[in-house]
């Protein structure tokens, strides 16, 4: 946001974990994605207690959106979109991510 912010861009900030996108949401943004369709789901602590697979999302946007829908949280977060591109905002510590960002809001 911060990225965003410094470069004058005007934008709306969705929150995904109050209003969790549904399939045709979920779809289109893949859709203008520009990381890999795996990226979007968190392998964090709750994707391991479920003894999900990563695998198992490797290049399979069905599988991604039906685990998006069925475990909300596991949205990677931010997403950052425009009308033609996506892209995930995390993580930020490098350098490449905030010049993909900087690019994404010029």
């Amino acid at each position: 946001m911060a990225v965003a912010t410094e470069n004058g861009v005007e934008f709306e900030e969705i929150r995904y974990t109050k209003n969790p996108p549904d399939e045709a949401t979920l779809r289109a943004l893949i859709a203008k994605l520009e990381d890999p369709v795996e990226n979007l789901v968190r392998k964090d602590s709750q994707f391991k207690k479920l003894e999900l697979n990563e695998d198992d999302y490797v290049g399979n946007v069905d599988a991604v959106v039906e685990v998006l829908l069925r475990y909300p949280r596991l949205l990677q977060r931010p997403v950052i979109v425009t009308a033609d591109k996506a892209i995930i905002g995390r993580p930020l510590d490098g350098v490449k991510a905030k010049d993909r960002l900087a690019e994404i809001f010029s």
